[in-house]
């Protein structure tokens, strides 16, 4: 893979990992209610699953899907339900994040891990991305080093974005200003994933 080549992949990748959506919410919501290390947790776990999608778009699941759709529909829906649980869990929260940021129960560093990873495996979106934009870098990584490019460099973007994210939302400054607002913040979260789980599952019918 070229030096461009791999700019343009770097590119994409940046800007795929800065899109607002449902990672951006639960990375937010792991570091307010558990602090750093959970919202660190979350965004790696995360990058594990884009890495996932980036390996199977690299050993041409992109293929498969194209001529069983019904694949893709399955993997759809379980994303659409998982979203629309866990709006309906941030929504149903008592209390909201202020009740964790003022000395609550915190989840896991084993949740937070398992809401990112399972946040990027099963968002249809994610896969989308990866059929849609990685195919020409597929085919024009011929040797095992070009491939392992395609999988580490979104990666690392992703899992360093959302870190940074982490890092600037856990800064006492930054956090004492939340604080105020961190059952607004739950509420807006739950709504925002609701409306995205809607979104995929109208898009199957």
């Amino acid at each position: 893979m070229s030096f461009s080549m791999w700019l343009g992949l770097l590119a994409i990748s940046a800007l795929g990992a800065m899109s607002p959506g449902p990672s951006l919410a639960m990375v937010v919501r792991h570091t307010l209610g558990g602090g750093r290390s959970r919202g660190i947790a979350c965004a790696w776990a995360h990058s594990i699953g884009i890495g996932i999608y980036a390996l199977i778009t690299l050993l041409g699941l992109a293929a498969l899907l194209k001529h069983y759709p019904l694949v893709f529909k399955a993997i759809a829906l379980a994303g659409g339900l998982y979203l629309a649980w866990l709006g309906w869990k941030a929504l149903a929260a008592q209390g909201g994040m202020q009740q964790k940021l003022s000395g609550g129960a915190a989840v896991s560093l084993w949740a937070a891990a398992r809401d990112g990873f399972a946040i990027s495996l099963l968002n249809p979106k994610i896969m989308l991305f990866f059929m849609a934009l990685f195919s020409q870098f597929v085919l024009a990584a011929q040797h095992s080093g070009g491939k392992s490019l395609i999988v580490l460099t979104p990666v690392i973007v992703d899992g360093m974005w959302y870190t940074i994210i982490a890092f600037m939302l856990s800064q006492p400054s930054v956090l004492d200003k939340l604080r105020a607002k961190a059952q607004l913040i739950d509420k807006i979260t739950g709504v925002v994933l609701l409306l995205l789980a809607l979104r995929v599952l109208l898009s199957l019918f």
